[in-house]
């Protein structure tokens, strides 16, 4: 069995790879260390991340600790060490089958997205502003994914996955042979009610998202997913 750990951040709209930052801060400004490219076999993949092949769990956890601090994040009237990116941590599986030479291959993904938020209760502005308007413009644009998902008179004829790179990176998790679980973060304090209800109520709408799972097969080492 082999494992794979890799872990980046969109940051404005720029993928960045959390394993490797002196590679991201090599790059111009606006470039990002990597792009998306959509495999017809394998679905969208990020190209120019670092992959680590972990062998034990304090090996993974070590890859997510690394990563974790070098995540973009600033102090704001609402949260003194605030996320200003959307994090993805994913590890790949893939188990050869010695009798027949068949592989079984899976990706787990944990999204981290950073919590959407008003400029006026924030306090934010300059940098810190145009992190939050990047912040809710992907934010909105999985909440349409969902919603088109997850709603069956669309019957997903159009769901908008190129809107954001947020969901272009997540298509295969929302909407591809997976299964998605929504773990919401909100806070009792009455002052944050409005976000912590539209916080539920987001999270809400995933739960209507039903996907066909099938084990993904790969013949003789061919990239033919067994159907």
């Amino acid at each position: 069995m082999s494992l794979k750990a890799s872990f980046v951040e969109l940051h404005n709209e720029d993928i960045n790879d959390l394993l490797d930052p002196l590679l991201s801060s090599s790059r111009p400004r606006g470039s990002g260390s990597a792009t998306i490219r959509e495999d017809p076999l394998q679905g969208v993949q990020v190209i120019g991340v670092k992959e680590i092949e972990v062998r034990r769990p304090s090996e993974m956890l070590r890859c997510l600790e690394k990563g974790a601090l070098f995540r973009t994040t600033a102090s704001t009237q609402m949260n003194e060490q605030s996320s200003r990116s959307h994090a993805i941590f994913t590890v790949s599986v893939e188990q050869r089958m010695h009798a027949t030479g068949d592989v079984f291959s899976a990706k787990v993904r944990f999204a981290d997205l950073a919590g959407s938020e008003r400029a006026k209760k924030a306090g934010t502005a300059g940098e810190r502003f145009r992190e939050g308007v990047s912040i809710n413009q992907g934010l909105l644009a999985l909440g349409n994914v969902i919603s088109a998902l997850g709603d069956p008179k669309l019957h997903r004829s159009h769901v908008p996955y190129r809107d954001s790179k947020l969901t272009r990176m997540l298509q295969d998790s929302l909407g591809g042979n997976s299964r998605t679980l929504m773990i919401a973060c909100v806070s009792p304090a009455g002052i944050h009610m409005a976000e912590t209800l539209n916080t539920l109520k987001y999270a809400n709408r995933a739960k209507n998202i039903k996907n066909k799972v099938t084990a993904n097969l790969s013949a003789n080492g061919d990239n033919e997913a067994a159907r």
